[in-house]
């Protein structure tokens, strides 16, 4: 299988699957987190209509003609360690997993364009490209835009922070304490990222950043004080920017109203591309099902066992913001 670059639109292994429900952690996703949003703001869904009736007439028979014409054009964010541009190539954990589950379904080559993250959705939907390639957090003002694959990738968030991390800050809760107790604390989320959403929830002043090495551009510089998003993006690159003077917090999983905010990831469709989207599902699996298969696909990306879904967590569950 071949992966290309199209266009950039904008300048910038074997055990059983787990079967454990992330005890003590509910998905019940906070109102607010729901007009904010992977990373992930509503992370695209913003305007996710466009394109409208046009999309709609060419829907019906996607799968037949991706399948016909051997190519699948997905949009991607630029995020490592996601999906990303590698000497000008695609390259990323989930653009590994497109290459092995659309060459399963009979669809060759993907090529691939680099948009903004709030882009991603609106241009779906418009018909710039197929799917999106980009672990986009399952959430429901996303699912009221697009369909959802089943998940793929869970995570958790973290804080980039200055090298010595000099106010301490451990988490978002910490990054609130210290704004109550009235320190001046500069927060930077991802445009549309869930990290946004948090911040949202939590009543915290952010400012926004396009993409991931602009936060850490933006620490790095001296504007902000903290960057949060999610935290194998953050801890990859910090790792591959060692002289950047910043480094990460320790993970952690932020808590809303009481509630554990447990992420979970997929690959996003349009929402008429029915036939698609089962057959990428029923494809999926042969990747999701073990340990062993998951990390023989994304491991090499930093990925590890506990990125992979539990088997009893659904997009039906995750779109209705609720753990059933």
């Amino acid at each position: 299988m071949t992966i290309q670059h199209l266009t950039t639109m904008t300048s910038p292994t074997g055990t059983s699957r787990r079967r454990r429900i992330l005890q003590g952690a509910g998905l019940v996703a906070a109102s607010a987190l729901m007009l904010t949003a992977c990373g992930g703001g509503d992370g695209g869904a913003e305007g996710g209509s466009e394109g409208g009736e046009g999309t709609t007439a060419a829907a019906g028979n996607t799968l037949e003609r991706l399948q016909e014409e051997g190519t699948i054009t997905v949009g991607i964010a630029g995020e490592v360690p996601y999906s990303y541009l590698d000497g000008g190539e695609p390259a990323g954990a989930t653009v590994a997993m497109h290459e092995k589950i659309f060459a399963d379904m009979g669809i060759e080559n993907v090529e691939a364009e680099l948009v903004e993250w709030n882009s991603l959705i609106p241009g779906l939907n418009a018909g710039r490209f197929d799917a999106v390639s980009a672990g986009m957090s399952i959430l429901p003002d996303r699912c009221a835009q697009a369909a959802f694959s089943d998940p793929e990738i869970m995570y958790t968030t973290t804080l980039m922070v200055a090298e010595g991390n000099p106010l301490g800050l451990t988490d978002l809760d910490s990054v609130k304490e210290k704004m109550d107790a009235g320190e001046r604390v500069n927060l930077a989320v991802l445009a549309g990222g869930i990290e946004a959403g948090y911040a949202e929830s939590l009543g915290l002043d952010v400012q926004s950043v396009p993409d991931a090495q602009t936060g850490m551009d933006t620490v790095a510089n001296g504007r902000a004080d903290a960057f949060a998003m999610t935290a194998i993006s953050l801890n990859t690159l910090a790792e591959e920017n060692p002289d950047a003077g910043v480094e990460t917090t320790d993970a952690f999983v932020q808590v809303i109203d009481d509630v554990e905010q447990i992420g979970a990831g997929g690959t996003v469709f349009r929402q008429d591309d029915t036939e698609l989207l089962e057959a990428y599902n029923e494809a999926l699996g042969s990747v999701t099902e073990s340990e062993e298969t998951y990390l023989e696909v994304v491991g090499d990306y930093g990925f590890t066992a506990e990125n992979l879904p539990p088997e009893d967590l659904t997009t039906e569950q995750l779109c209705a913001g609720e753990l059933g």
